[in-house]
């Protein structure tokens, strides 16, 4: 191929471009998608990273939440948003892996139309049921669904999200069949758990802990692999019977595709920085959210590409459809 001293030099004044723009970014408010109501583990994880990350830019970061269809919605239009790095969002396992199993058209491919900043942190989940459930562990909510199959109800904050999947995922290791019931917001789904409108729900820590603790939920089992420091007396799903069970769900930040490599640099330097943070680190671990060690926007896109890989057989083979 032969270069022309034109092409050279557009070239030359791309990059040019591209490094001038970084230099001078940001130079406005920073708008923050984010695809779940507030007091969602989501908005939570945002709104401290949001406040850290606006100190450090010297710019405004702004908190939009856009509710709705697992997360596609807000997904959807951070991957339409202009490539100018004034658009950033919040992004999860729900959003980047499950959802591409559970819609035919999600409205975006998690690979091709979105970059990954970085991975910040992970959330495991608890089994609740109301305190007037008479399941006083897994076993015994599990005789209930099994002495009424399909009929057993459990809620999430929405389709796509850890609090669904955990579901799928325990009628998959278990035989058992629920019916699941999708709450367009977090909050509202825990409530209907709290007031017996069903029978139960897999929530992240973060989000009942405090209901726990007040004694407006029971507490039958943890999703990670280990017990929970925060609900000690709470057995992990493996050590409940449950074989082969664990959600650990992630949660990091992106950006739409084409967003200049010095922008997603500084953005991932910042990231990383603010999880680092001892005021960060505490707030987030005491309310269960564990922050991951620093990664590269490759890794994170690695992260992505994995996973897909590891849960699109699951989802396809437990049949779970948003469609």
């Amino acid at each position: 191929m032969v270069l022309t001293k034109r092409s050279l030099l557009a070239a030359g004044l791309a990059v040019v471009s591209t490094r001038s723009m970084a230099q001078a970014w940001p130079s406005k408010p920073i708008r923050m998608i984010v695809p779940l109501a507030p007091g969602a583990t989501a908005d939570i994880v945002a709104r401290v990273f949001a406040e850290e990350l606006g100190k450090s830019l010297g710019q405004t970061i702004v908190v939009d939440n856009k509710t709705g269809a697992g997360g596609t919605i807000a997904t959807a239009e951070l991957a339409r948003a202009p490539a100018d790095g004034y658009t950033m969002g919040l992004v999860s396992q729900g959003t980047m892996v499950f959802n591409i199993g559970l819609y035919k058209t999600p409205g975006y491919d998690p690979l091709k139309d979105l970059a990954m900043v970085a991975v910040t942190g992970g959330v495991s989940n608890v089994l609740i049921v109301s305190p007037d459930n008479p399941a006083r562990t897994v076993a015994d909510l599990l005789a209930q669904a099994r002495a009424k199959p399909g009929e057993l109800t459990y809620s999430s904050g929405g389709v796509g999200t850890s609090h669904h999947m955990s579901g799928v995922l325990l009628e998959l290791r278990t035989g058992v069949k629920l019916q699941h019931v999708p709450y367009r917001a977090t909050p509202a789904g825990i409530q209907a758990v709290a007031n017996g409108e069903v029978a139960m729900g897999l929530f992240n820590t973060p989000t009942v802990i405090g209901l726990i603790k007040g004694g407006k939920l029971k507490a039958l089992a943890v999703t990670s692999e280990q017990r929970s420091t925060l609900l000690p007396d709470a057995p992990t799903m493996i050590e409940a019977g449950v074989k082969e069970y664990v959600v650990n769900t992630w949660m990091g930040f992106a950006v739409p595709a084409g967003v200049p490599e010095p922008v997603i640099t500084r953005l991932n330097a910042e990231i990383n920085r603010i999880g680092q943070l001892p005021q960060v680190r505490e707030k987030m671990m005491g309310q269960g959210i564990e922050m991951l060690p620093p990664g590269s926007p490759a890794a994170a896109q690695k992260l992505v590409r994995d996973d897909l890989a590891l849960w699109l057989p699951i989802i396809q083979a437990s049949g779970a459809s948003a469609d």
